[in-house]
């Protein structure tokens, strides 16, 4: 078989794409149809504009196939578009046969039609008469793409149809009814010529044609893909699937992959990949993800051994995510850990945890938890290190677990000892730490202080359930007398750090709103929180950028003890 070049590119219109008898083929597992109404008025609204500028091109973005031989091609991005024009080219057609059943220029419209449909759905084969379509969708649309929709047969049941074939159905008559309000729609010609000329020759495709699917991938993650189409999941899958030959096989194939999808979703299974394989390698960046997959996953059995190693691992990464999953009903311990995790955006100790879930006993994964928040406040919140270093780190940890040099969490501590920052680090940066307080930062603010206001005071407060307000000492909008005691040009700089920021009860807060120091400095010994209390013990008469820095270093001080590994 006459394979392409290692990368073909070229620009052409719909008629240059699937002629001279080209097939093209959408991988059985592909994800089935799914473009609605809003891509269906798209295209149509494409369309229509086109009409008036006969001289106009418009450009539908790149159809990414792999030719399996001159004329044979596995559409691996593209596949929605692609269908959607044959649905609009047999909508026409339907309507110019139907013109023919009415006696408006019958044989002409039946010419007219039978020509379009040799160009634009398929021909028959010359020595065996059979007609062959041009266009084969996925396992579960195929059948009724050939046998209805291709037939022009309407189905016996419409609103009975799979989801996916009620779209395909429903795309048909959305064509059907917007030819049929055209001005022409009874003039035969013309509605061959919208066909032929307008959607055949002035909608164009970058057509990149690639010789393998690790190509393919490559080629994909380097696109902006229109509408709903392939996802990096989707080839992924499509790989495993390409793998597995034997109907049984890949039916039991089907339904694992469908459970473990219901786990990681489809979004996330690439990154779910991604840190498993971290587990056994030290790098493995998102690009060469498919080539690494590839190497591994040759034959039907190394197919279902990586199955075998994603199963159980699917479940502790959904709940890693999740702080209200069902593993933290059973372990509340752990449950803080978790909201940390989310609320910080961290995920690169995931392979570590992995092999913990496996390996520690409960009581030293949910130490190493801990430990983990403490060293990703310290890395990655407070000092905003390169994060580039961690996974390095933390597959070194991954796989001394899985190898049983580690057994519980203080020789995971010795593991990870690398990216522990530092206290006079950790305090220097903590000390002149800056965050706004809207959106997730605003929560960030409320974490930190909570935690500050349980330690100094002993009263545990939750940051997720606790009713005080952030208080900002100096005003977000401060007034001119705020000139007095602090300069107007520290102010950018000085209004979000934490030692500018306290918890107070909403009614006062509300009260004191940008008043001078001097009032507000009569609320807060009142207030429940000791944080705030402390706050006129610091400065009982003014608040000024050295007092600011004061309150700052003693919180720096104090969160040193509090964000401290047990093993340090």
């Amino acid at each position: 078989m006459a394979k392409a070049n290692l990368l073909d590119t070229n620009t052409a219109n719909v008629v240059e794409l699937i002629g001279n008898g080209r097939i093209f083929r959408v991988p059985p597992y592909q994800r089935d149809y799914s473009w609605g109404e809003e891509q269906w008025e798209d295209l149509w609204t494409d369309v229509t504009e086109l009409v008036q500028k006969p001289d106009d091109k418009h450009y539908l973005g790149a159809l990414v196939v792999e030719a399996k031989s001159d004329r044979e091609f596995e559409i691996i991005d593209g596949q929605q578009r692609l269908a959607t024009i044959s649905l609009l080219a047999l909508a026409i057609i339907a309507r110019l046969q139907n013109l023919a059943a009415r006696d408006i220029e019958r044989d002409k419209n039946q010419e007219r039609a039978q020509a379009l449909r040799s160009i634009f759905l398929g021909q028959k084969d010359p020595a065996s008469l059979i007609e062959a379509s041009k266009l084969y969708l996925n396992e579960n649309n195929n059948s009724f793409y050939q046998d209805y929709l291709i037939q022009l047969k309407s189905p016996l049941n419409p609103r009975g149809l799979e989801k996916s074939n009620k779209l395909l159905w429903t795309c048909f008559e959305y064509f059907s009814k917007q030819l049929s309000q055209l001005e022409f729609c009874e003039d035969g010609e013309r509605l061959a010529t919208l066909l032929s000329e307008t959607i055949g020759r002035q909608l164009m495709f970058i057509r990149i044609s690639v010789d393998d699917e690790l190509n393919a991938y490559t080629v994909f993650e380097t696109l902006n893909a229109r509408g709903l189409e392939l996802t990096s999941t989707d080839l992924l899958k499509n790989y495993m699937f390409s793998r597995i030959s034997v109907k049984t096989d890949r039916d039991v194939l089907h339904r694992r992959w469908q459970s473990l999808i219901a786990k990681v979703t489809a979004p996330s299974f690439p990154e779910f990949l991604r840190y498993h394989l971290l587990t056994k390698y030290p790098k493995v960046r998102t690009q060469r993800l498919f080539k690494i997959f590839r190497e591994q996953i040759k034959e039907p059995q190394d197919v279902f051994k990586l199955l075998d190693e994603l199963e159980p691992r699917a479940e502790i990464y959904a709940a890693l995510k999740d702080p209200t999953h069902g593993y933290w009903q059973e372990t509340p311990s752990a449950r803080p850990y978790i909201l940390d995790f989310k609320l910080f955006r961290v995920r690169q100790m995931t392979p570590t945890l992995f092999a913990a879930w496996e390996k520690y006993s409960i009581e030293e994964f949910v130490k190493l938890l801990k430990l983990i928040s403490i060293i990703s406040f310290r890395y990655n919140v407070i000092s905003d290190l390169n994060t580039n270093t961690l996974e390095p780190i933390y597959h070194e940890g991954a796989k001394n677990i899985l190898d049983g040099s580690s057994t519980r969490a203080s020789d995971s501590a010795r593991d990870l000892r690398r990216i522990y920052v530092g206290d006079d680090k950790f305090k220097s940066d903590f000390s002149s730490f800056s965050v706004s307080g809207s959106g997730q930062s605003k929560k960030l603010v409320r974490y930190i202080l909570a935690k500050l206001e349980s330690h100094v005071s002993g009263i545990p407060r939750d940051p997720e359930t606790d009713s005080g307000s952030i208080e900002h000492i100096l005003p977000e909008n401060p007034s001119q007398d705020w000139t007095i005691m602090f300069p107007e040009e520290l102010w950018e700089q000085s209004i979000y750090r934490v030692g500018n920021l306290t918890l107070l009860e909403v009614n006062k807060n509300r009260d004191i709103g940008n008043k001078p120091y001097g009032e507000k400095v009569l609320v807060y010994p009142t207030s429940q929180y000791r944080l705030t209390q402390k706050v006129a013990e610091y400065a009982p008469e003014d608040w000024t950028p050295a007092r600011l820095n004061a309150r700052q270093i003693s919180m720096a001080n104090r969160a040193l003890q509090i964000w401290r590994s047990d093993y340090a």
